[in-house]
């Protein structure tokens, strides 16, 4: 079989995984090996830390959401309890928007599907 030396293609590479690497520090910026697990290592972090920043925040609302209920006199299992009853879907995240600047809006919100009349 005859040698192949991939020069150029193998230094384009390792080109690749180097500048992915340039902000980290020691060795792992500069050595082609560490530089390499170290790139894995980032990339497989950053794939579970999309889901995790999507639980955060999800978690995040459901506090706003909470807080702006209770001070309406409701808790928040009941609130979604019972827009789900009355057939309003709105997610998590556009009440959160709407609890926290707008609280009257909010508790009118909860009023109408509580059934409390002013």
């Amino acid at each position: 079989m005859t040698r192949v030396k991939r020069g150029s293609i193998a230094r384009r590479y390792r080109r690749g995984v180097l500048n992915f690497a340039s902000g980290f520090r020691g060795a792992h910026s500069r050595l082609f090996k560490a530089a390499n697990q170290q790139e894995k290592r980032a990339l497989a972090c950053a794939y579970v830390d999309r889901n995790n920043r999507r639980r955060k925040f999800r978690r995040l609302w459901i506090v706003r959401i909470n807080a702006a209920a209770r001070k309406n006199g409701i808790t928040y299992n009941s609130t979604i309890h019972n827009l789900f009853h009355n057939q309003v879907f709105l997610n998590r995240k556009t009440l959160a928007q709407v609890a926290t600047p707008d609280a009257y809006c909010f508790s009118k919100l909860v009023q109408t599907i509580s059934g409390e009349k002013d």
